[in-house]
């Protein structure tokens, strides 16, 4: 490298942002996502031994999945070559993939080819990869913020290790803020900044498990301050500052991605648990993250058939007010009523006997032999439906004491409903001990 290519890198390096400047450059240096990266972890041993096999990266924003990658660059022996599936196409791969078959066919070096964001390309340009994959000509690693099991081909996946890369702890990102504000080569050591524990706790709590964004508010903090120096020359990081520097948290919620669906399922299953406080922190959650209220009206409404069923109806009669007011009223104040009713479904008896009880009569009705409708029930409401006996022999329930009567409603023996002692349900329960009393052990004459 000349001179003048060394000045230019050096410039390159001192305008890109703090968050750039403080990758690390070894493993020993790398923090977080020890469940892998750790001594003695998988993806650990594969790197010290050199033996990387194709590996996504996937996990959110911030974690490491870019930094790692570069670790990797520096590390291994292969040749290794870097592209961003959002600015890249199908020729640029193929020519990728020509050299390093070319270079595997002459020098016998494999070559590493890292793709940050691999979900942004489609199927086929996806498939482009597959052959030279599977062959070995490369080594694919891929950095995704969405679930490769959504976003990838299967065959892509089958051919690849997957590590999950997890937020960064708040004493992770605290000691990230230390770091960067030490180091006097790459960070903002230069600067004299002190900053406050309680501004490095702001930030590594606000940015939410994104170490880039931390390192990044901290340098606003420190660079917007450097012409009110105090006498002494330091750069004093406050918690106000802290907060001016970062502003408003970012919430991390792609709604047509995994926390689309895992907080959808959080919601439900804190209703389930009858856990109010947790139901109405993911309802937050969603909506906070840009959810359609729609579609968290129509969890609630399943929840309270699923859930709560008919061990207190008036849950089904709130969830679906909420959904009607929902579509009445709009953004924001659709928020209470929604907030009401999962209050109300988190606090209510539980049972799931209506939905265990249509599964097994569908599954009776797939699987079994199909029952035919008894004559007394059959309709007689038509000319000529009394000549083939249609209706003849049904008792009306009415006309009988309690309003109740020993006949068959379905010709053979069969229980899918189950009441559970539970709330109203209980009440159904008792009343059905009075229906079975009456019942006959075998079907009328005249109804077979």
């Amino acid at each position: 490298m000349g001179l003048f290519d060394e000045q230019r890198r050096r410039k390159r390096e001192e305008a890109a942002p703090l968050a750039v400047r403080m990758r690390p450059r070894t493993l020993d240096e790398f923090v977080g996502q020890e469940h892998f990266v750790g001594p003695g972890k998988l993806l650990h041993r594969m790197l010290n031994a050199d033996r990387l096999s194709s590996t996504i990266f996937y996990g959110p924003p911030g974690t490491g999945k870019t930094t790692l990658a570069g670790v990797i660059a520096a590390t291994t022996r292969a040749h290794f070559e870097q592209l961003n599936a959002a600015g890249a196409g199908v020729k640029e791969v193929r020519a990728l993939l020509e050299s390093a078959r070319a270079r595997l066919e002459s020098t016998g070096q494999r070559s590493v080819l890292f793709v940050d964001e691999l979900h942004r390309f489609n199927r086929s340009q996806q498939d482009v990869l597959l052959n030279d994959v599977e062959d070995g000509v490369v080594i694919l690693l891929g950095a995704t913020t969405e679930n490769p099991f959504f976003a990838l081909n299967t065959p892509l996946l089958s051919r690849s290790q997957i590590f999950e890369f997890q937020p960064l702890t708040v004493e992770q990102i605290e000691s990230l803020l230390r770091r960067a504000l030490s180091d006097t080569e790459r960070g903002l050591g230069r600067y004299n900044a002190v900053a406050e524990s309680a501004a490095l706790r702001h930030l590594a709590v606000v940015c939410d498990g994104d170490a880039r964004r931390a390192l990044n508010a901290l340098e606003v903090a420190v660079l917007s301050q450097i012409d009110g120096k105090a006498d002494d020359g330091s750069v004093s990081v406050t918690e106000s500052v802290a907060a001016e520097s970062i502003q408003r948290k970012a919430i991390r919620y792609d709604a047509g991605g995994d926390e689309h669906y895992d907080a959808a399922s959080a919601l439900i299953k804190s209703i389930r648990g009858s856990d109010p406080d947790a139901a109405i922190y993911w309802l937050a959650r969603m909506m906070e993250g840009g959810e359609d209220p729609r579609f968290i009206a129509r969890r609630l409404v399943i929840a309270a058939a699923e859930d709560i069923g008919n061990a207190d109806p008036m849950g089904l009669v709130l969830a679906q007010a909420a959904a009607d007011a929902t579509n009445f009223i709009g953004l924001p104040e659709c928020q209470l009523p929604l907030a009401q009713a999962t209050i109300y479904l988190a606090c209510s008896e539980k049972s799931n006997s209506a939905t265990t009880a249509i599964s097994a009569a569908r599954e009776d009705v797939r699987s079994s032999r199909t029952i035919p409708v008894p004559k007394h029930l059959q309709s007689s409401s038509y000319a000529g439906a009394k000549r083939l006996d249609r209706g003849e022999g049904y008792r009306y329930p009415h006309d009988h004491d309690g309003g109740m009567v020993a006949q068959e409603y379905l010709g053979v023996d069969r229980q899918f409903y189950y009441p559970v002692d539970r709330g109203r349900e209980r009440e159904l329960a008792r009343y059905l001990e009075r229906f079975k009393a009456l019942r006959p052990v075998a079907p009328p004459e005249d109804a077979t």
